[in-house]
């Protein structure tokens, strides 16, 4: 069920909320969790049961880990859960993959092909894979202690606003918010608002910003002009970005009116200077799974600068391949990789002496042609669409010129999807503010919040509209 669907927006959640607050404290949880199954069950279908195994499995795991204490068996346990859990990832994520590759080698040497399986596969596995390995791991270090309530374990891992697309939530950050929650006004709309804003980062922005990508990169390569290609990846930077920000915003906006307080996943990626600063600021909860649970148990900055370096790219390589079982994913996990090396064997020091617009073209650069590689359906489609990009391509009569796609809802999306990407609205917000609170005239401080409320309705409504009138987009990260 999408954030974006009428069902939801008028039936799911206002049904939810009503049940949720009506029911006594003690019943929240099972209500909670009730819906939550509902909620997944509805777009996976018999993958219930798989996530409701996963959620038993890791549940009693934690426990016996828990048990065993600083015993060998602990850690036996904890190597032995964590295999389950990506075994079941790989199986239903990779094995396609896996035996795809294997065919390429054998016919290499004449040999026989495998069949290639066809395997479904289940909505937000990557996800909640790694809940459930950062919470028997964090069980097993001390950094939690294991959940004893059912209701509560299995809601830690079912809560149904960050199931399918995260924020990746470590189990010590809401431990205390499972048993416990803490309900007021401003928290309630707190997360209205945050969603409105999620919802219309979705639905004005990133689908809009859709339209030409998706046409663009679908064209024959030998269509494609440079003005074409960069059209399609400007257009899909920004889609990518508005399209996960808003979800995240949605999550968040969800968790805070049922009381949770979900990290933050975004702080402005696309305004770093650097690789290594955007991945202080893009999909924040991945890096720090991948930096806490891989990384730093690797050996991190400790070893020697080989093996520093070394890590990074198996760092990056991985949290390609967990993107999805795919070389261009693959590809695309190694460039940065390779560039955060690069970095730290000295371009980083370059780039501290230029001017900061310069380190800032080179970021976006780096992850404009980055984001190749993430949106092509193959290597070689990334390939020609790079070579496009720099004036190898377009050859053949194409049937629109560039400027078709530039209508007019694209380029006043393209302008609010600069703005927002950036920290303007925001700061101008709290410099508008900011003179009632510091003894301005009280007779206008009650401007800001009214025009911040009018904004509100005016982007729902927006929305809205386009919810009804627009095909089904699933979010970009729920193939993920």
């Amino acid at each position: 069920m999408l954030f974006t669907e009428p069902t939801f927006l008028f039936l799911f959640l206002p049904v939810l909320l009503a049940l949720y607050f009506a029911v006594p404290a003690r019943w929240r949880n099972w209500t909670l969790l009730a819906a939550s199954v509902l909620f997944y069950a509805r777009g996976a279908g018999a993958f219930a049961f798989l996530v409701l195994g996963s959620i038993a499995f890791n549940y009693v795991a934690a426990l016996a880990i828990a048990k065993r204490q600083g015993q060998p068996a602990a850690r036996r346990l904890l190597a032995a859960t964590v295999a389950i859990n990506l075994l079941v990832l790989a199986a239903f994520k990779y094995a396609a993959f896996a035996v795809g590759n294997l065919n390429v080698a054998l016919g290499a040497f004449g040999a026989a092909p495998f069949a290639v399986p066809e395997v479904l596969l289940p909505i937000g596995i990557s996800f909640f894979t790694f809940h459930a390995i950062s919470y028997v791991v964090d069980v097993y270090r001390r950094d939690a202690v294991a959940q004893k309530g059912p209701v509560e374990a299995a809601l830690y891992l079912l809560v149904f606003p960050q199931l399918i697309a995260g924020p990746i939530i470590r189990y010590r950050q809401i431990a205390g918010q499972l048993s416990a929650r803490l309900h007021v006004t401003s928290d309630f709309a707190y997360g209205i608002r945050r969603f409105v804003i999620g919802l219309a980062k979705k639905m004005l922005i990133a689908n809009t910003l859709a339209g030409p990508a998706d046409q663009i990169f679908a064209m024959a390569p030998a269509e494609v002009t440079a003005a074409h290609a960069w059209i399609a990846v400007v257009c899909y930077t920004l889609q990518i970005y508005f399209d996960f920000s808003g979800y995240s915003d949605m999550a968040i906006g969800l968790g805070r009116m049922f009381g949770f307080r979900f990290p933050e996943n975004f702080n402005y990626p696309y305004i770093a200077s650097s690789v290594q600063d955007f991945w202080r600021r893009w999909h924040m909860t991945l890096s720090a799974w991948f930096r806490d649970y891989l990384y730093i148990p690797l050996g991190g900055n400790r070893a020697s600068a080989g093996r520093t370096y070394f890590n990074l790219v198996l760092v990056f390589f991985l949290c390609g391949l967990w993107h999805g079982a795919s070389w261009t994913f693959v590809v695309w996990g190694l460039f940065h990789g390779a560039f955060l090396v690069v970095e730290r064997l000295g371009l980083a020091r370059g780039l501290a002496a230029v001017p900061p617009p310069v380190r800032h073209a080179y970021l976006l650069f780096v992850v404009m042609v980055s984001w190749v590689f993430f949106r092509a359906e193959t290597l070689g489609g990334a390939l020609a669409m790079l070579g496009a990009m720099f004036g190898m391509g377009g050859t053949a009569p194409t049937p629109y010129e560039a400027t078709w796609y530039l209508n007019r809802e694209v380029l006043l999306a393209l302008a609010a999807a600069v703005v927002g990407s950036t920290p303007i609205v925001p700061r101008l917000a709290a410099w508008w503010a900011a003179p009632a609170a510091d003894g301005g005239d009280p007779r206008y401080a009650w401007a800001p919040s009214l025009v911040g409320v009018v904004a509100l309705i005016l982007l729902f409504t927006a929305s809205l509209t386009l919810s009804a009138a627009q095909t089904y987009n699933p979010f970009i990260y729920f193939r993920f």
